[in-house]
């Protein structure tokens, strides 16, 4: 677990903006850059158009064609668990997104051939879904794989990025919270293309021709990502973290009917003992009941499954604080599955001609894709400074802050939608058709909110995550989303099922092949009244949450009892330090590092040079 894995003790040194010894800082992140925009041109694209696809070639109806989809986005981002929990405790993560890289491709090469050939397609048979034997098998196991290798990727790709950077430099804090806002970046510069080029193709030139560039795109995306490995600061994995965590419960468990000794009285592994990359924790004092796994008997060895340190209890405690975080943002990710399945089926009963050009329902997102790239350079470079200069925070505001924001749009998005549906639906039933663009209010609504969310949970959970479980932790965004999809699911099932026993009509709200028949307005209003209760949770959870305390003050001022309040500023304002007091300290620091540099250069000459003059 010591070093890093190339084996050297230079290569471990923390990298940052200036790019030290070649290696890490934003020199290092631009190939992660060119991966995610590459991929998310096939990914993002497939997202908001296979429902089109499993209706218009696979023959699913309505709900079934966005179970499928709202499944397989769920199990995707489930399975990012396994890229970030193999990455920490394998292989390191370059190693683990290649590999999953190469199944994604896999997969894509076999969704293609299945597009292109047509007796792989099912005849139209009036059912739920029409696909059986040979096709069902090929159709399920290229979902499966693709889930498998995109969600592996997604596990461990961004920690590999924000390990470029030195978190407990204040210089490089700062530069990791613009990292996650540049990675999203890419994404949406990737998306635009895909939602546009890729579907354009796909839905008028041929579904398998959209699939084949996304596949050659990908591929493209994974061999720039290879290329970047001699800039690349790589971590080694560590011991793996299920186990820690499983040890910690064990243990605390067995010594339950122990007394809880003080704080000084428990096991705790010197700084000489700590791993070259991992941080010591301090003692906090929630869950005060998993202290007990650090209880060391009397007589007894320190020995894993025996005793557990301090430092690894606190590790799970900051994932057991993380849950409440993780559990009120589910709702939100619900919301988001609704504008990739039925506010596309919305847009393909809308009228949808540009002048002579027919616009693809699938590329409405388009609009707040484009909102987004002008919107995240302006956060970045406006609204980040200004906010900056009032609350001391390296981000501008608190990442927790930044996700409840995000929450509010998205109930706002779902309102919109509701209202946006009955116009779409009474003018439908009257023979008239409204715009397509009238569903550009609740993409371009919940647009903002997935920007100001989707960054702040990336950043939460790297930020506060313990050093050994980075891209677990991180993996936790996903999770949230595989969990929303897989509710999704849930949902529709459950609305029909019960409104089909009162309407009525004796028909669900969400039915049948055609979307003017059903009252898909109820279900977004909803799922817009669950928000607003959700968001309550989010509050109650995040002004529960103690942050982990940050080491990049701990040398400038007094540590506090609690690091700070998750709503709250995590670090106090008032013993910020401005960036010309910080920049100067920093020239410092630089300059006394140059000169030892040379001294040490100077005393590493002068032997040689005594020798010389001793050969004369």
């Amino acid at each position: 677990m010591q070093g890093d894995v190339e084996g050297s003790k230079e290569d471990h040194v923390p990298l940052g903006l200036a790019g030290k010894k070649g290696r890490g800082g934003f020199r290092a992140t631009i190939f992660v850059y060119g991966l995610v925009a590459l991929d998310s041109m096939g990914f993002v694209a497939n997202m908001v158009s296979l429902v089109l696809y499993f209706m218009g070639v696979m023959h699913f109806d309505i709900p079934t064609s966005a179970n499928t989809l709202t499944n397989l986005m769920g199990s995707t981002f489930l399975l990012t668990v396994l890229g970030g929990f193999i990455s920490d405790a394998y292989l390191n993560r370059l190693h683990t997104v290649l590999l999953f890289g190469f199944l994604e491709i896999m997969a894509l090469v076999l969704i293609t051939i299945q597009a292109h050939a047509k007796s792989m397609h099912p005849p139209a048979c009036g059912k739920a879904s029409c696909v059986e034997g040979g096709i069902e098998f090929m159709l399920y196991f290229s979902l499966g794989l693709l889930a498998l290798g995109s969600g592996g990727v997604r596990g461990a790709l961004p920690a590999l990025g924000a390990d470029q950077f030195n978190e407990k430099d204040p210089e490089e804090a700062r530069a990791l919270a613009s990292y996650f806002n540049w990675m999203t970046l890419s994404t949406v510069v990737g998306a635009v293309v895909g939602v546009t080029g890729i579907v354009n193709l796909s839905m008028f030139h041929g579904w398998w021709k959209g699939f084949l560039v996304s596949t050659v795109g990908t591929f493209i995306g994974f061999v720039i990502l290879a290329a970047g490995k001699p800039f690349y600061h790589l971590r080694q994995p560590g011991d793996s973290p299920l186990i820690r965590i499983a040890q910690v419960f064990a243990l605390a468990i067995r010594n339950r009917r122990l007394p809880l000794p003080k704080v000084e009285e428990l096991y705790e592994i010197s700084h000489k003992e700590t791993i070259a990359y991992e941080e010591k924790l301090e003692h906090t004092e929630q869950f005060r009941f998993l202290d007990k796994a650090a209880i060391l008997p009397e007589g007894m060895q320190p020995a894993p499954w025996k005793v557990c340190s301090v430092t690894q209890v606190e590790e799970v405690k900051i994932l057991t604080r993380m849950l409440p975080i993780l559990g009120s943002t589910i709702i939100m990710n619900t919301c988001l599955a609704q504008l990739q399945t039925f506010s596309v089926q919305q847009g393909n009963d809308m009228y949808r001609k540009i002048g002579k050009h027919d616009f693809p329902a699938p590329s409405v997102p388009v609009i707040p894709l484009v909102f987004m790239v002008i919107l995240i350079p302006a956060y970045e470079f406006f609204f980040v400074p200004f906010a900056r200069k009032f609350t001391g925070h390296p981000a501008g505001i608190t990442q927790l802050q930044r996700v409840g924001v995000g929450l509010v749009l998205s109930a706002v998005s779902m309102a919109v939608a509701g209202i946006v549906e009955v116009k779409r639906r009474d003018q439908a039933l009257k023979g008239h058709l409204i715009s397509l663009f009238w569903l550009s209010f609740q993409y371009g609504i919940f647009g903002i909110a997935d920007m100001f969310t989707l960054v702040g949970l990336l950043d939460f959970f790297y930020k506060e995550a313990p050093s050994s479980m980075k891209s677990m932790s991180t993996s936790f965004t996903w999770l949230s989303l595989s969990f929303g999809y897989f509710l999704s699911t849930v949902f529709v099932n459950l609305i029909n099922a019960v409104t089909k026993r009162i309407t009525p009509s004796r028909q669900g709200w969400l039915h049948g092949q055609l979307l003017d028949y059903n009252n898909l307005n109820l279900f977004y209003w909803f799922l817009a009244i669950l928000s607003c209760l959700n968001f309550l949770l989010y509050l109650y959870s995040a002004s529960w949450y103690k942050y982990k305390p940050d080491d990049t003050e701990s040398n400038n001022k007094p540590k506090a009892k609690d690091s700070g309040e998750g709503l709250l500023l995590a670090k106090e304002s008032s013993g910020a330090k401005t960036d010309e007091e910080e920049s100067k300290q920093n020239a410092a620091k630089r300059n006394e590092e140059e000169s030892a540099q040379e001294t040490d250069d100077a005393k590493a000459k002068a032997p040689s040079s005594e020798q010389s003059n001793g050969t004369k």
